[in-house]
Formats: structure tokens, C-alpha cells, sequence
């Protein structure tokens, strides 16, 4: 991730002293790792502090990055759950189906009378599957409740009308099988409406199937949390060649992926919270989308960002989200978006980026996550500026062939513990920041170097590097590091009334140093 990337040598000559002094500190620093690793040191590797190290993969915590607990108390690992479609209800007595003062024993055959722009009300429980095949139809459950149960066959509800609108309906009761995409609501008619909805029990929620313009608000979809693998589940929300649609206020958890997008462009994912799913939030071959202030937790991976261009991701939280791949966003193979303003909390990666072009990574908080951000691949012409990096395990993994330089900005990154001096007060540091230098790269190769990372010659090592720029091992510089973090991460500490400044600040923490 970078603007420019050079080689692991180069610049002009140093003078004798300072290239005396970096060569005593790197004869220091590989005698102190020979004899421990010579002594065939076989017990588990450590860290700094005695606990486990880092694996390349992210897959261990670094020592003093904890992720916290949700019983921690810090309030924002607490993610506030039954919020969507909250007085929807799903009664037992048998249904009455209202249109134009008329009343039917099934919802079909209400619909099957109405006109264009009619209401249909619904009313207690209707074992049938439901065509709303007259335009501008509203489908409206009664204050006393209604549902639709497909009896476990197909989709529940398909709305092939143009501009239908499906309110206060609890649906259930789908067929399993993916491959005929059977549904609760599947959406083949333009300009729908699904708002206030609770389905259950369904392979996917809602598939909306090449139409546009789609508004589903406060929806709540809950999965078969009994099939696994979670592959064999369907999606929570499946947009597929859609363009205009918004998805807002909405509550998915226990399917496949919460939202899917597949050939869609620019819709609206707002305000939804998305809870135990392979993925959160889903782009493939998805342009000019925009997803905001959503909640991904206990996740696979909170947002996962693919084969798309234009992308704009702002102001989410990604939590926790550490399974086996264990990102809080995955961009892969995508370019020219922008992901800002987003808090990635206690995740394995907080960003993991591969094979990303010309993206912008503007004021995140990476904080205890296992690695903050993880570079791989091809990620060029990055702009990596104003984001805290705060008590992560590792702040950054990237290549070890190659030299990173981020920002090309007037402004870097906040890194907690890392040497600063910024001597005209204008919040910027004079002293370079290197996250991923030398010290790093052997750790990465020989794991059992962890336990020296906070010793003197690495140290010494590393104060080298920072201050005699010409010698550029691989790795990841920041040549303006921020004095003062753009984030109050204090709503996700486990205990914050213990702690002071200081020690949020100190310079023991673990990503100025591994």
C-alpha cells in the first residue's frame, strides 16, 4: 500500500559515525538472537511479554493487545440486538384477508382480487405461498398481527408487481434449496417496498432478482442457525443486477452473508447490524456502492469488499469479528474506493488489503485487533492517512520484500507508543514512524526472536532506522506520524476507569514495538 515503493537499499552515503553506529547496533542485535536460537530455544514462541507471538497469519494475539471480552464492560462491545421489525408478531388463529370490505380465507385469493393501488390486510396465519402481482398493492398486516408460512416449499412471498409495498408481515416457512434461490421475499417487480418485516426460517430473506429501486427498512431476518456448514445457508439480503435499492435499519443474523451484493450498483446499505454470518456485508463485481454506519460482529469477516470499483465505506464498526478468517474488512481486488471513518475493534485483521489499486484509508481506528492492517499482494497507490493504530497486537503486516511508504499527504497515522517530536506544534511529527522495519521482518521469520523485540539491540535497531532514513530495510515508513490519535477509543477499553493518558499512551504498548 503505498504512493511509492522502492527497494530495500539505496540513498546516499551516511557519515562513518552514523553507519558505525547502525552496524554496532545490528552486530548487537544478531549476536543477542544467535545465542538463543542456537541453543535450539524449544518451547513455544513468545512474546515480548511471555505471552504467545503473532503468527503471519494474524491468527495469535500480540502480547498486551488483548482483545477484550463482551462482559468487559466497555459499552462499545456491546452491540445492541432486536432492534428491526420489533412489534411484528406471527399469531396462531386462522387468517382473514381484507380488500375493499371484502374478506377472503387466503391472502391470494385477496390479492387475486384487488385492483392496482388497492390495500390487502392480513390478519393471523395463512398456510400459503403469495404472488402480489397487481401493481401499486400494499400488503399490510392488521394491528393485531399476521403471518405467511410457505410450508417449507419454494419462495413464501414473490412480488412481481410494480411498486408493492409488504408491511408488518412476519414471513417463513421457504424450500432449502439454493440453487432455485427460494426465499421468503423474492422481489421480481420494480419500486418494491419491504418495510417491517420479520422472516424466519428461510433459505434467503430477501432476493431481489434484476429489478431496481427496491426499499427493504426495518427488516429482521434470522437464518437457519441449525444448517452447517454456514455455506449450505442462504443470504440475508441478495442483490442481484440491481441499481437505486437501499437497505437501511434492518437486523440479519445466522445466514450465509448478511447483505450479498452481486452486479449491483449504487445502493444504500444504512444503519443495519449484521450478527454471525460467514460475511457480514458481501460486494462481488459491485460498483459505486456506498455501505454507513453499520455494525458487523462475531462474524467470519465483518465487511468483505471484492472485485469492485468506487466503493465508499464510512463511519462502520467491524467487532470481533475472528473467525477463520478473521477479517473486520477484507478489500480484495478492489480500486478506486474510499474507506474512512470506520472503527475496526478486537478483530484478527482489522483491514486486510490484497491486490487493492489507488484506494484511500482515511480515519480509522485499528484498535487490539491481532494485526491492524495486513497488506498483501499488489496494494499500490494507497493514501494511508489519519488513522489511529492503538494496542494492536501487530499495527501492520505487509510483504517483506519491498518498502512501503505511506502517506503521500501532509499528514500520517497515529501510532500508540511510537517516538515523536513535533517541535512546531502542529500535530505532525518531525520523527518518522517505522511500524514494519527490520526488527519485524526477523520476527516474522524466526518467531523465537519475539521474546528480544522490546530488548536494547532491537531497540537500538530500530532507533536507527528512524533516525538514518538512508538505510531503508523492507517494510512499512510513515514519514508523518501523527502526535495525537483522531479517535477515543474508550468506549472499547475493558477498564478504563484504571487507566490514565499515560498509560493508553505508553511506550510499552506492543505495535510501536513488533
Amino acid at each position: 500500500m503505498s504512493g511509492d515503493r522502492i527497494g530495500p537499499s539505496g540513498g546516499p552515503a551516511v557519515g562513518r559515525l552514523e553507519a558505525g553506529f547502525l552496524a554496532a547496533a545490528c552486530v548487537v542485535a544478531v549476536v543477542a538472537l544467535a545465542l538463543p536460537l542456537a541453543a535450539g530455544a524449544g518451547g513455544g514462541a513468545v512474546g515480548p511479554g511471555g505471552g504467545a507471538a503473532t503468527a503471519a497469519d494474524g491468527s495469535a494475539n500480540g502480547s498486551g493487545a488483548g482483545i477484550p471480552v463482551n462482559d468487559s464492560g466497555a459499552p462499545g462491545l456491546d452491540v445492541e440486538t432486536d432492534v428491526a421489525a420489533t412489534g411484528v408478531t406471527a399469531p396462531e388463529r386462522e387468517g382473514t384477508a381484507t380488500v375493499d370490505g371484502e374478506s377472503f380465507a387466503s391472502a391470494q385469493a385477496a390479492v387475486d382480487a384487488a385492483d392496482p393501488g388497492d390495500t390487502v390486510v392480513l390478519d393471523g396465519r395463512f398456510e400459503e405461498r403469495v404472488n402480489a402481482s397487481v401493481d401499486g398493492l400494499t400488503l399490510l398486516a392488521s394491528d393485531d398481527g399476521a403471518v405467511l408460512d410457505g410450508g417449507g416449499e419454494g419462495h413464501v412471498l414473490t412480488v412481481s408487481g410494480e411498486n408493492v409495498t409488504v408491511s408488518g408481515v412476519w414471513i417463513r416457512g421457504s424450500g432449502s434449496d439454493l440453487d432455485t434461490e427460494d426465499a421468503g421475499v423474492f422481489v421480481a417487480g420494480a419500486d418494491a417496498r419491504i418495510e417491517t418485516v420479520r422472516i424466519t426460517d428461510t433459505a434467503y430473506g430477501i432476493w431481489i432478482d434484476g429489478v431496481d429501486d427496491a426499499v427493504i427498512e426495518d427488516v429482521r431476518v434470522d437464518g437457519r442457525e441449525d444448517v452447517y456448514p454456514v455455506t449450505d445457508r442462504g443470504n440475508g439480503i441478495h442483490l442481484f443486477e440491481t441499481s437505486g435499492t437501499v437497505v437501511r435499519d434492518s437486523e440479519i443474523t445466522n445466514t450465509r452473508d448478511g447483505i450479498y451484493f452481486s452486479w449491483a450498483t449504487d445502493v444504500l446499505a444504512e444503519n443495519n447490524t449484521i450478527r454471525h454470518t460467514r460475511y457480514g456485508v458481501h460486494y462481488m463485481y459491485s460498483d459505486d456502492n456506498r455501505l454507513v454506519d453499520n455494525v458487523a460482529a462475531d462474524n467470519g469477516v465483518g465487511y468483505a469488499l471484492m472485485v469492485s470499483e468506487g466503493l465508499t465505506v464510512r463511519n462502520n464498526t467491524a467487532l470481533r469479528n475472528d473467525d477463520t478468517s478473521g477479517h473486520g474488512i477484507l478489500a480484495k481486488d478492489i480500486e478506486e474506493s474510499t474507506i474512512a471513518g470506520n472503527h475496526l475493534v478486537a478483530n484478527r485483521d482489522g483491514l486486510y488489503i490484497y491486490n487493492a489499486q489507488d484506494n484511500r484509508v482515511l480515519d480509522n481506528l485499528l484498535y487490539r485487533n491481532a494485526v491492524g492492517i495486513h497488506s498483501a499482494a499488489d496494494s499500490e497507490s494507497e493514501v494511508v492517512a489519519g488513522n489511529s493504530f492503538v494496542r494492536n497486537g501487530r499495527a501492520v503486516q505487509t510483504p517483506r520484500n519491498t518498502l512501503i511508504e505511506w502517506n503521500d499527504t501532509d499528514r500520517g497515522n497515529y501510532w500508540s507508543g511510537a517516538r515523536v517530536a513535533d517541535r512546531d506544534g502542529d500535530g505532525v511529527s518531525e520523527i518518522r514512524h517505522r511500524p514494519v522495519g527490520l526488527v519485524e521482518n526477523v520476527v516474522a521469520e524466526r518467531p523465537q526472536a519475539a521474546v528480544f523485540a522490546n530488548s536494547p539491540a532491537f531497540e537500538a535497531v530500530r532507533l536507527a532506522e528512524s533516525s538514518f532514513p538512508v538505510i531503508e530495510a523492507p517494510g512499512v515508513v510513515d514519514r508523518r506520524p501523527l502526535t495525537e490519535p483522531n479517535h477515543d477509543w474508550r468506549a472499547y477499553e475493558p477498564d478504563e476507569t484504571t487507566e490514565t493518558e499515560t498509560d493508553r499512551n505508553r511506550a510499552t504498548d506492543t505495535e510501536a514495538s513488533s
